[in-house]
C-alpha cells in the first residue's frame, strides 16, 4: 500500500492523532494520507503538514495501510457503505465513533479487514487524552500495538471487552465536559470570594490537574488522598460537607450511568 496511515475526518480528534503522530515520529508526512469534504479544509492541512489530502475517501480505503475514521457515528455507516469495496487485504481499520458497535463495522467491510474499535476523548487535543480500544475478530497482536502507539501518543489507553465501550463513553468520552462545569464553579466559588475571574480560572484548572495527576501518578485510591487534604476540623471537610449535600457524588455517578445509557443509542437517533 502507498500510505501507512489514512485519516477519514480530520476534525478534532483526527487532527489531534495525526499531530501526536508526528510529534512521537511515529510517521513521516509522505507517510500520511487525509481525506476531507471542502477544497479550503485540503489546502490548510497540506499547508499545515505536508502531507497528501483528497476529498475521495475511496482513495485511503485503496490505499492506506491504517485508515481511522474519525466522524460522526451517524456518518460512518453511510461512509462504509460507500468505500466498503474498496479495501485490500491487510489493511486495519480503526474507528473512533460513539456507540457504532465491532459488528456493525466489520458486516460493512471485507472480511479481510481488521477492525479495532476506540473511544478517545477531547483531551487527545492536548496530549492528555483518554482513549479505550476493543479488538475485532482479525486483529494481530502487531495491529494491537501499533493502535496503541497511535492513541499512547496523544495520552493514555486502555484496552477492554467491547461490553465496556458505552460505559467508558459515558466516563471518559463525555467526563471532559463534567469536569469544566466542576472547573466553572470552582472559580465562580473564588470569585464570590472577590478573585478576579482569570486568577479563579488558572487555579481552579490548576488544581483539577494537580489532583487529577497525583491519582496517576501515585496509584493511590481518591479517598485516600481526599483523607490526606482534609485535616481535622479543618476548613477541607466544611467544603466537603457541602459537596455531600448538594448530592455532587451522586450526581456525577448518575450523568455517567445517563450519558452511557444514550451512548447504546447513538446509532439508531
Amino acid at each position: 500500500m502507498k500510505f501507512k496511515l489514512g485519516i477519514i475526518g480530520s476534525g478534532k480528534i483526527g487532527e489531534a492523532l495525526l499531530a501526536g503522530a508526528f510529534a512521537k515520529g511515529l510517521y513521516l508526512p509522505e507517510e500520511v494520507i487525509l481525506s476531507v469534504r471542502t477544497e479550503d479544509h485540503k489546502l490548510d492541512l497540506e499547508r499545515r503538514y505536508g502531507v497528501t489530502v483528497t476529498l475521495d475517501n475511496r482513495i485511503l480505503a485503496a490505499q492506506a495501510e491504517i485508515l481511522i475514521l474519525a466522524v460522526k457515528p451517524k456518518a460512518i455507516v453511510e461512509i462504509l457503505n460507500s468505500i466498503g469495496d474498496a479495501f485490500v487485504p491487510g489493511t486495519l481499520l480503526i474507528s473512533t465513533a460513539a456507540g457504532v458497535p465491532l459488528d456493525v463495522i466489520e458486516s460493512r467491510v471485507p472480511g479481510f479487514v481488521a477492525v479495532i474499535r476506540t473511544m478517545p476523548n477531547l483531551a487527545v487535543s492536548v496530549g492528555e487524552g483518554m482513549t479505550a480500544l476493543s479488538k475485532g475478530k482479525n486483529v494481530s497482536q502487531k495491529q494491537t500495538e501499533i493502535a496503541l502507539g497511535l492513541f499512547g501518543a496523544v495520552g493514555g489507553v486502555v484496552l477492554l471487552e467491547e461490553t465496556h465501550m458505552d460505559a467508558v463513553t459515558g466516563l471518559s468520552g463525555s467526563g471532559p465536559a463534567y469536569i469544566y462545569i466542576v472547573i466553572e464553579a470552582l472559580a465562580d466559588g473564588g470569585v464570590k470570594m472577590g478573585l478576579p475571574r482569570d486568577v479563579a480560572i488558572k487555579l481552579a484548572a490548576q488544581t483539577v490537574l494537580g489532583a487529577a495527576k497525583t491519582v496517576l501518578e501515585t496509584g493511590e485510591h481518591p479517598a485516600k488522598l481526599k483523607d490526606q487534604v482534609t485535616t481535622p476540623a479543618g476548613v477541607t471537610i466544611d467544603g466537603i460537607l457541602e459537596l455531600e449535600e448538594g448530592g455532587l457524588r451522586v450526581t456525577l455517578i448518575k450523568s455517567v450511568v445517563k450519558a452511557t445509557e444514550r451512548a447504546k443509542q447513538l446509532l439508531h437517533k
